[in-house]
């Protein structure tokens, strides 16, 4: 059987992958442009995409011969999931497996934001480093400083573990029941939950782990971020559109908060001229939050494993839309 693979993938999985079946993999370090995209997922019986790859309900209805759709990546808002239910295609993810990783980036924005890391590289480079000085690149203190995390599923429980051994208080905001059994170790101050005002009202640095629903599409806009105390923080590595983006950028240059540091944006890659690239005390990376070598070859070999599973008719390991089985 065929399956499309829409970029190289780190690791060995598509090794594995061929061995079975005939692999279309697309060339070069750029997505496929979508006519390309719906031309070769119609000749596929399975497609293995990344979260840059658009696949809508006119993709899944031209691509006659697909049997399972396999996203290298844990969210899976690129994919019309209903579409693909309604033709019995099965959507597997890559869950659990990078929750460590993002939560080690999370919290290496933290602290970039509150000790400035990124602005004193720059100092030094551009050789403004005179001399040692009591009131330079003067950041907030992690110990004793309240940390809010909305969203407190598996990732910001882990920046929560991590915010424990800094000495921190930690709040949450969740619109689930949350899972507090792997919560920080004995000893340290367990985290309390609380309404999302009063979370933006009492935060120093205010951390964003909730997936990309109608509900939560700019769940962080001008009234929230106005809400956070100015010397506050805003982290994201959940999914660009979560925040208001042109709200950001004022925030930031008319100082409602202090500094934000993201991994996700509206539109990635941002593009040029956006008020955000202009914006002051912002730290940008370009999506990298499971972009561990560990991290990412586990993401491809789950992936293929969906995709695998599809083809022999199997349950997938990991899918989003178990209805197709019923």
């Amino acid at each position: 059987m065929r399956v499309f693979v829409t970029r190289t993938l780190p690791g060995t999985a598509l090794e594995r992958l061929a061995r079975e079946h005939d692999v279309d993999l697309w060339p070069g370090d750029l997505p496929p442009p979508y006519g390309d995209l719906v031309a070769r997922a119609r000749h596929a019986d399975a497609l293995i995409c990344l979260l840059t790859d658009r696949i809508d309900r006119a993709l899944i209805e031209q691509a006659t011969r697909l049997r399972v759709i396999s996203n290298v990546a844990v969210g899976f808002d690129n994919i019309d999931v209903a579409a693909a239910t309604a033709r019995r295609i099965p959507v597997g993810n890559t869950p659990d497996v990078l929750t460590e990783a993002t939560a080690d980036l999370a919290f290496a924005l933290i602290l970039a934001c509150a000790r400035r890391i990124v602005e004193a590289d720059r100092y030094v480079r551009e050789g403004r480093w005179r001399t040692w000085d009591p009131s330079l690149l003067l950041g907030m203190e992690l110990h004793g400083a309240t940390l809010g995390i909305v969203g407190y599923g598996k990732i910001g429980r882990a920046v929560a573990r991590r915010a424990a051994g800094f000495g921190m208080r930690v709040i949450y905001a969740t619109s689930r029941p949350a899972d507090v059994s792997a919560d920080p170790a004995r000893g340290a101050v367990q985290p309390q939950p609380a309404g999302l005002d009063a979370l933006l009202r009492e935060s120093d640095i205010v951390s964003l782990h909730v997936p990309l629903t109608d509900a939560t599409r700019h769940l962080i806009g001008a009234p929230e971020l106005r809400a956070m105390k100015p010397s506050a923080i805003l982290i994201n590595t959940a999914r660009g559109a979560v925040v208001d983006q042109p709200a950001l950028a004022r925030a930031l240059r008319e100082g409602w908060i202090a500094a934000a540091g993201v991994d996700v944006t509206e539109v990635e890659p941002v593009p040029p001229g956006d008020p955000l690239l202009d914006a002051p005390n912002l730290t940008i990376l370009p999506h990298i939050g499971s972009a561990t070598t560990h991290t990412r070859a586990r993401m491809a070999g789950m992936a293929v494993d969906n995709a695998l599973a599809g083809l022999r008719g199997e349950r997938l390991p990991h899918c989003v839309n178990p209805d197709v089985y019923e």
